[in-house]
């Protein structure tokens, strides 16, 4: 999956998506992978118009916060007392600086929100619980919390809890691009773990564990958020490649550590050069890219 520059020197796009790492039953099969191809075209034709990779990442991830079908945004896993609490992270390569958004009540695209508190001047990089409901509201991004409920979701809740990756869970979603001025970025949005416990974050919104991006390499993680803390596996898989690793062999191993502490999930790279790398330990991940020569792929099951 490299990309490679073309003969006028000039760089080629890249960009690859996920929709959650976790044991996807047959029946959702199809609305995954229409979730992930929708959202890494649109990325893609970011990109393409000569978007930048954080504008790419952002937009792919609203895709597919606005698609109930996944644990972000809209439809996401109610917590313990019955309403969403939704995390994400953006990320920009260039400069490092980053937007972190926890446990926020009240806002349909909780990445938009953390585009926002990247690009705020002087701002801090994380804001959580009542600072982020408050900061959604004063940039407009702000709904109703009960917006965020669908009948599906509540109907699972008042059932009692559930572990995240049975037959009916879904899963956190990201991006990670390159775009045509050879920078990077990264993007992770998450609802979390059904019936989790008021305020609780996973790695989604800890920047070097639900995501990472710098010069070289971009990462976005997927999976068992206290696991993927215990190892920072977006900063973990970045520095593999400045190690020497390709984004394959880097995914792959970020990973088998991961299973060495009864850890599960999946994460997706890019490098400066364009090349992709994914990998996974649960029975499935949905995942779609877009080659140098504009040719979709995707995908749900290991190969």
């Amino acid at each position: 999956m490299a990309q490679e520059n073309s003969t006028d020197g000039s760089m080629k796009p890249a960009i690859i998506v996920h929709g959650g790492s976790w044991s996807i039953p047959d029946s959702l099969r199809a609305g995954h992978l229409n979730g992930v191809t929708q959202a890494v075209k649109t990325g893609y034709q970011i990109l393409q118009q000569g978007g930048s990779a954080l504008e790419a990442v952002e937009k792919a991830v609203v895709c597919m916060e606005d698609d109930s079908i996944f644990d972000a945004g809209v439809g996401s896993f109610l917590n313990e007392q019955g309403y969403v609490e939704l995390d994400a992270l953006l990320m920009d390569g260039k400069t490092l600086n980053a937007g972190a958004i926890g446990a926020v009540l009240n806002c349909r695209n909780p990445i938009s929100l953390a585009r926002r508190l990247l690009e705020k001047p002087n701002s801090p990089m994380m804001l959580v619980g009542k600072g982020a409901n408050i900061f959604a509201e004063k940039t407009g991004l702000a709904c109703d919390p009960k917006e965020l409920i669908i009948p599906r979701e509540q109907e699972r809740w008042e059932k009692g809890p559930l572990d995240i990756f049975t037959p009916n869970a879904k899963g956190t979603v990201g991006a990670v691009a390159l775009d045509l001025d050879g920078n990077l970025a990264s993007a992770t949005s998450t609802g979390g773990a059904p019936y989790k416990m008021v305020g609780r974050l996973g790695d989604t919104s800890i920047i070097g564990s639900g995501g990472y991006a710098s010069e070289t390499a971009a990462a976005s993680s997927t999976g068992h958020g206290e696991s993927i803390m215990k190892i920072n596996a977006a900063k973990l898989a970045v520095d593999l490649i400045n190690q020497g690793y390709s984004p394959q062999s880097a995914a792959k191993e970020v990973i088998n550590r991961m299973a060495n502490i009864d850890g599960y999930g999946g994460i997706i790279l890019v490098d400066k050069t364009g090349e992709l790398g994914y990998f996974f330990n649960t029975s499935r991940m949905a995942y779609a890219f877009i080659t140098k020569e504009g040719e979709l792929f995707s995908g749900i099951d290991p190969k």
